[in-house]
């Protein structure tokens, strides 16, 4: 989700389900807060609410459970009983490369160009399809209120090792430091011009982690507006890293932020493959191929998107916690 805070530097915009972001120019800094789950929800297929957020309107039933209505007519235990075949699950591709059904590609990567050193993101071999988002020093989500105690630091947390763009996501003299790297996607955005915009998308992406508390992803479309939460916010993968994944859209309720979230049952200690598909009047998300959940409260004005990896929204991580998240390949399609 997303409140107005300060303003820094170059001005940026940061978002998320609990506090993630964007980086560009020329509009305000956003932050997007919401709680993580607490553990496994069950069966994936159903979207659901968090009550825990702090800034976010829940969606669902009204307070005090269901309105009364008439009582069910009798049932004959005797009489045979129509039985309902549950609705099959949404699958999608979960390959990278080629055009799909109704989707053209239009970006990949997978990191074979080589290694890149921590600190030198992205260099060279990637420069022209990748920026390394927020400069260091630059404070995450939580970071806006604790005064810069957790921050985004790419020279210090992004590198490519053996195929893979990694985050090495640790401590150093008590600020927790993650990254948001954005790819650079072709578009005709020109008001303003903006290198990874686009309206309407299919992206996947194959990436897994270490069990990390206090340390998350929010990987989301984020307005090109900056205005927030009028033109919505989208989130996939996101959690907190030792707890489940799942997926949200935020949008405007008469003023402020209201979101609908969708549970997985998975952890990220596993690779997987997220992908989240954007179409008029909908978002789905797909894990490892399977439908989480379809929201029709999907944005209508063009967004980009930020790998945004940072800290601190539900606790910060302990000063010894580190380890690492690996991107493996990431493809981005837009309707055909």
């Amino acid at each position: 989700m997303a409140v107005p805070a300060m303003v820094l530097g170059p001005v940026l915009a940061l978002a998320a389900c609990s506090g993630e972001g964007a980086p560009g120019s020329g509009r305000p800094l956003f932050t997007s807060v919401s709680a993580s789950p607490a553990g496994p929800s069950g069966a994936p297929g159903a979207g659901s609410t968090d009550t825990g957020s702090t800034s976010g309107t829940p969606t669902g039933a009204p307070e005090g459970g269901a309105a009364a209505g008439p009582a069910p007519a009798s049932v004959n235990p005797s009489a045979p009983q129509a039985v309902r075949a549950p609705a099959p699950v949404r699958t999608t591709d979960v390959t990278k490369t080629g055009d799909l059904p109704g989707w053209k590609q239009v970006f990949v990567e997978d990191f074979s160009a080589g290694d890149v050193p921590l600190g030198r993101f992205p260099g060279p071999l990637y420069s022209a399809r990748w920026s390394a988002g927020y400069k260091d020093g630059t404070p995450d989500t939580a970071g806006q209120r604790s005064g810069g105690k957790s921050g985004y630091y790419p020279s210090k947390v992004l590198s490519v090792r053996n195929g893979s763009l990694d985050w090495y996501l640790h401590t150093e003299n008590g600020i927790s430091m993650g990254a948001a790297p954005t790819p650079r996607i072709p578009n005709a955005s020109s008001n303003p011009p903006r290198a990874n915009s686009l309206l309407h998308g299919r992206y996947s992406v194959r990436y897994r982690a270490d069990a990390l508390p206090g340390f998350k992803t929010a990987w989301l479309l984020w307005p090109d507006s900056g205005v927030w939460p009028r033109d919505g916010e989208v989130d996939f993968p996101e959690g907190d890293l030792a707890k489940i994944i799942y997926g949200a859209v935020h949008f405007d309720r008469n003023g402020a932020d209201a979101w609908e979230k969708f549970d997985s049952d998975q952890f990220v200690t596993s690779w997987h493959v997220a992908t989240m598909e954007w179409s008029p009047g909908r978002v789905e998300f797909f894990l490892d191929g399977r439908s989480l959940g379809v929201s029709a409260k999907a944005p209508t004005s063009p967004m980009h998107l930020i790998l945004q990896t940072e800290s601190c929204l539900t606790g910060c991580p302990a000063p010894a916690t580190r380890g690492h998240v690996s991107l493996d390949w990431i493809s981005i399609w837009v309707p055909a």
